[in-house]
């Protein structure tokens, strides 16, 4: 299973409290996190 493994640092960009910035794993270091992925067309979920 995947749920153990650690995953890569990366940096990409967010749409967070109405504005697009920048977030990186290693902002989160020491915190859980959920990645959860959207390929599609820029539609918010």
């Amino acid at each position: 299973m995947l749920v153990t493994r650690k995953a890569p640092e990366f940096t990409t960009d967010a749409f967070h409290q109405g504005k697009f910035t920048k977030v990186s794993l290693s902002d989160y270091l020491g915190k859980w996190v959920v990645l959860c992925f959207y390929p599609g067309d820029f539609t918010f979920v």
